[in-house]
């Protein structure tokens, strides 16, 4: 008896220990305490409690849910449902934290609070905005403010990830969390103004909310600002700002951030604006996506296109097996998805294996038809590369969603005619026209009236067979508007001028239904007509043909002054006496006594013929000596003047004079240039 009154009082003492270091927030010396009580009776369920809220406190997550499970028997569901699926929820086992609430036999409200925060973390929206406003309906504590952050990040994510046009929840934006919140939800709807609006309110409630605290710092609240600056500079790169976005996100790296998640966004969203470009930069930024953790801190889909990018940087980084095995996993992942197929047919064709490509292109069509109009886009995107235009066309008109359209009618239209195929042109006019009429007979019920897409359809068909000589084909169209416009004067012109070549009498009846000069008015004005600068033009133009006509019909006048033409500039060494060169204007390959330069021979080197044989001496074939020789106008590089005489050679037999001093120039030009080329 006295052992049990001595335990029990110690037991009492370690108890007054533990509240006592509870209330001051010393959990790591209650703890000792409680292991202690738990010595003395080891199924103490109040002991078992309270090690494990010490645990949790500590942050030892996985010790915690050790206890609760070795103690299952003691800790039931009903005992320690909440702590179990928190420990769960923690250690980033989601499911099981769900399954551990769900399985609870009274939901309380600590349980529906982290109930909130799983299906969120599921990405389950919808029960989540649920949850959320039935917590903020039936509760009234000092957590109100934290709950309805909560509620506003469900939205967010609903805008962001499922476009889904939020609803108005009335909240008031008196924080920055909030005001962060709501830019994100306009993010979601391409409203990039308002949310960077929303954003800079964001920043400025963040700084004034920091700043009255004595203890935070500079530091500490560019810490905190940069998930704001973040989103700032996402918004940059959608609006096409990718240099002012670069340097936000490099400003936001250099503070190192503890958020892994926002360090792999941001190092993401780098690559996609570095692309094939840089990518050095690339891959040193793709290590802060892999870093630990990020998993758990990112969405699916942000999750998804960081795998995406991986892949893609690896093609443009030349690693094709790399980028093989990501695009295939990403595939296995995500078989409907598009974007892993069109990677491995990017990939096939940077290695010239564009058949393999379009095959694979076709494969995915044929298995997955709500995705087939993409991927044959793409397919003839490559044949249309390869020079296969009609086998493109081909293509783009198995796409039946799609044929009607007048972006494909035009694509389809313009390609044939590139291919001179008009008939077939005019095929997909006639296809496109006729689905529209049994489109709007179905909806009208038989009344049928024209669309304005349907009646633009009908005149690009018209103008085109009439551009290509098809009036008969023409007629009928341009009828049909006639008879949907009958007031359209410019289809009525046409309609006739298709007529007269087909049937004139038609075209003289058609031809009444024009309206008269008298009863056509234009309103134009006549006076800014007439001073504009074109028509003073012509009217000083005018002016002047009609006086000169006038004075030569009466015989009168002024004869029309003739403007003098100036005189060409002669050479400096003209003279009047020699009569010129004929062929001075041609060049001097082109002239007939230019016999070509001689490679090798030195400006004295005049002999010609064998090893010891006699020539004319140099001063004989100096024209310049003979005094009966009449001079005639130097030519370029000639310093003599040349004779006609017969006892001197004539200029066809002669080469010009200037031309070794020419080649010796060159040469030495040549020499200092040395090996280097040009």
């Amino acid at each position: 008896k006295m052992a049990a009154a001595a335990g029990a009082a110690a037991a009492a003492g370690l108890w007054s220990e533990v509240n006592r270091c509870g209330q001051n927030g010393d959990f790591a010396r209650a703890l000792k305490s409680v292991n202690k009580i738990l010595q003395i009776n080891k199924d103490d369920v109040t002991a078992l409690q309270c090690k494990v809220v010490c645990l949790i406190q500590n942050g030892n997550f996985k010790e915690a849910l050790g206890v609760i499970n070795t103690h299952t028997k003691v800790l039931t569901s009903d005992v320690i449902a909440f702590e179990k699926a928190y420990c769960e929820y923690r250690l980033n086992r989601i499911e099981s934290a769900l399954k551990t609430i769900q399985s609870a036999s009274q939901q309380t409200d600590k349980l529906k609070e982290l109930y909130g925060q799983v299906l969120y973390r599921l990405e389950r929206y919808d029960d989540c905005l649920a949850a959320y406003r039935d917590l903020i309906r039936n509760s009234q504590d000092e957590y109100e403010e934290e709950r309805k952050t909560n509620l506003s990040a469900v939205v967010a994510a609903q805008s962001t990830w499922e476009k889904v046009v939020p609803e108005d929840l009335g909240l008031r934006e008196a924080t920055y969390e909030l005001c962060y919140n709501s830019a994100c939800a306009l993010i979601g709807q391409g409203k990039l103004n308002e949310a960077m609006k929303k954003l800079q309110k964001a920043e400025e409630l963040c700084r004034q909310s920091l700043s009255d605290d004595s203890d935070v710092t500079e530091e500490d609240i560019e810490a905190e600002l940069a998930i704001i600056h973040g989103q700032m500079a996402y918004i940059m790169q959608l609006q096409g700002r990718t240099e002012d976005a670069l340097q936000l996100y490099n400003q936001i790296i250099k503070l190192k951030p503890t958020d892994v998640g926002l360090l792999a966004v941001i190092a993401n969203n780098i690559i996609t604006i570095n692309k094939d470009q840089n990518v050095f930069d690339s891959k040193k930024k793709v290590k802060l996506t892999n870093a630990e953790g990020v998993e758990h801190k990112l969405s699916k889909k942000q999750l998804q296109a960081i795998e995406f990018n991986k892949a893609l940087l690896a093609m443009y980084t030349n690693q094709a097996d790399q980028c093989r095995k990501l695009s295939a996993s990403l595939q296995s992942q995500s078989p409907e998805h598009l974007l892993p197929v069109l990677i491995q047919a990017a990939q096939l064709c940077r290695e010239k294996q564009h058949a393999k490509a379009v095959g694979l292109l076709q494969d995915f069509a044929d298995q997955h038809p709500a995705n087939a109009a993409e991927i044959k886009l793409t397919m003839a995107q490559l044949k249309i590369a390869q020079g296969s235009v009609t086998k493109a066309c081909m293509i783009l008109r198995s796409i039946e969603e799609l044929q009607h359209k007048p972006g494909m009618v035009s694509a389809l239209v313009t390609m044939y005619s590139h291919e001179e195929d008009i008939d077939s042109a005019i095929e997909v006019f006639t296809q496109a026209i006729q689905w529209y009429q049994q489109y709007q007979a179905s909806e009208t019920r038989g009344a049928n009236p024209k669309s304005p897409v349907h009646l633009s359809l009908i005149r690009e068909a018209a103008n085109f067979k009439l551009k290509h000589g098809r009036k008969k084909e023409a007629i009928s169209d341009l009828e049909e508007l006639w008879k949907q416009n009958p007031k359209d004067v410019h289809t009525l012109a046409q309609l006739i001028s298709a007529y007269s070549l087909v049937d004139p009498e038609k075209a003289k009846v058609l031809s009444k239904h024009l309206p008269s000069s008298d009863t056509m008015s234009l309103k134009v004005d006549v006076d800014a007509l007439e001073n504009s600068h074109g028509a003073t033009y012509v009217r000083k133009k005018a002016g002047k043909l009609t006086g000169d006509n006038q004075q030569k019909e009466q015989g009168q006048g002024e004869v029309k002054k003739k403007k003098k033409k100036k005189k060409g500039k002669l050479p400096k060494n003209y003279d009047p006496k020699v009569t010129p060169d004929p062929e001075r204007w041609l060049p001097m390959r082109e002239r007939s006594y230019y016999r070509g330069r001689k490679k090798g021979k030195k400006k004295d080197q005049v002999g010609k013929g064998t090893q010891g044989s006699t020539t004319t001496g140099s001063s004989e074939l100096d024209a310049s000596r003979t005094a009966s020789s009449p001079p005639t106008s130097p030519r370029p590089g000639s310093g003599a003047a040349v004779s006609a005489t017969s006892n001197v050679i004539p200029p066809r037999h002669q080469k010009p004079a200037g031309a070794p001093a020419t080649k010796k120039k060159q040469q030495q030009k040549k020499k200092k240039g040395g090996k280097g080329g040009w």
